[in-house]
């Protein structure tokens, strides 16, 4: 488990379990407890595991008690916990949809063959006001054949995040695959959740032939890289795949040139540069990337200027924006941001972790090759884009040393890149 952002919650699992089980007028905070099951994932004892079943029977419908209840099921999830299965169980008939969604999930991650169980899951499909998108997803994870009749009721769903996991796990229970092609379209859709969910769909039906288009889809690079990470992995496993199959498609998002993504939006005009800058801290990323492509195009010679601005007012402390910019900062190959792109490629805040690749790229095309000691530095981190984009700019750099560093790394697909580093 990434435990990066576990300074989060200071408090040892001693301390966390202690809140967990102090009643709730005792506390200082009401939402202490709440805080102590979240904490308690990074301690996964007999001991933790006791202490959140015991706060998930605790039938006090309170609300903090109720999101207690949800965060210690999600917690025993993580845990893959089965001797928790029981008590979780008896949550999939709360009269919380949201403690409903967390049972759901938790079930699914601990696993279980039951047949009661999982009929009980499937009837969650004709109750009203349920997350129906995880249900599916875990009566899919679950292999459950008999739910298929029910869920095919779903692929029509005018919710197209229930329609997409609809469609996978219709795939996956009966190995049909001929109605996956709509899934692909999603990839196109308007919405951004819903693109950002047909790739979470492709990725769980494991489908080999979606990884160039997942490639090209207009959403954060996080989303399209855990996706080709994992498929490209799993078919690179079972032989299916090479490493050389999937480098392409890697390279690309790690890359994230908006000229790569087949973009969902447009302009009827051109915009302002001022509204353009303000579009890169949209939460669409889809609308980020067509916002940097124009910027390129057509605002090139101010351009930098105007980043460097923004970055003073907003991007600095804004993690999406902080993101693009940085990016434009190597497509311009402005010089006069070496000094920020140098900062960023350091900086260890956990939100900012997705912009040190960024500026790994983006140093590499600037070329200056006093910052091939730091890159390497880099190469020893437990961050994957930030790795993979420390070894593209090393060979942009002409730098060989990096392989010798990565070549053994824990993760496949990095040793492959390293492999692959200056031999072609």
């Amino acid at each position: 488990m990434d435990k990066r952002f576990s300074s989060l919650f200071s408090i040892t699992e001693d301390q966390a379990i202690k809140l967990l089980q102090t009643p709730l007028e005792q506390l200082e905070d009401p939402s202490d407890r709440y805080a102590a099951a979240s904490n308690l994932v990074y301690f996964k004892s007999e001991r933790s595991i006791q202490a959140l079943i015991e706060a998930i029977e605790n039938c006090d419908d309170q609300l903090y008690n109720r999101i207690t209840r949800r965060k210690a099921i999600e917690t025993l999830g993580r845990f893959k916990a089965d001797q928790a299965l029981d008590v979780i169980c008896r949550c999939l008939g709360d009269s919380d949809c949201y403690t409903v969604e967390n049972t759901v999930w938790a079930i699914g991650q601990i696993g279980t063959q039951e047949q009661k169980i999982l009929q009980e899951i499937t009837d969650l499909l004709n109750k009203t006001g349920q997350n129906y998108r995880v249900i599916i997803q875990n009566l899919a994870k679950l292999n459950y054949q008999p739910a298929t009749e029910v869920i095919k009721k779903f692929i029509d769903s005018e919710d197209l995040c229930i329609a997409s996991s609809a469609l996978s796990a219709m795939a996956i229970l009966t190995r049909d695959f001929s109605q996956v092609y709509r899934i692909l379209e999603f990839l196109q859709s308007d919405s951004v959740n819903v693109r950002r969910a047909s790739i979470q769909d492709l990725m769980d039906l494991n489908y080999y032939d979606a990884i160039a288009e997942i490639a090209c889809c207009p959403v954060s690079l996080v989303f399209r890289l855990r996706a080709i990470r994992s498929i490209g992995e799993s078919a690179i496993n079972q032989g299916l795949k090479t490493f050389t199959d999937i480098e392409p498609y890697l390279d690309q998002v790690i890359r994230d040139h908006p000229s790569d993504l087949k973009l969902v939006h447009e302009y009827d005009q051109n915009p302002t540069l001022e509204f353009l800058i303000g579009e890169l801290y949209h939460t669409d990323f889809g609308r980020c990337y067509l916002a940097s492509k124009t910027l390129l195009e057509n605002y090139s010679p101010v351009l930098g200027e105007a980043l460097i601005k923004t970055y003073d007012e907003l991007a600095h402390n804004d993690y999406g924006g902080h993101y693009h910019v940085m990016k434009l900062f190597g497509w311009l190959k402005y010089e006069p941001a070496s000094e920020l792109l140098i900062e960023s490629l350091q900086n260890q805040a956990p939100q900012f972790q997705k912009s040190r690749g960024a500026a790994a790229i983006a140093l590499g095309i600037l070329g200056n090759k006093n910052v091939i000691p730091l890159l390497k530095d880099n190469l020893t981190t437990n961050i994957f884009d930030l790795k993979y984009a420390c070894l593209m700019a090393l060979n942009q750099l002409d730098n060989v040393e990096g392989k010798a560093i990565a070549i053994n790394d824990s993760d496949l697909l990095i040793r492959a890149k390293a492999g692959m580093v200056n031999s072609y």
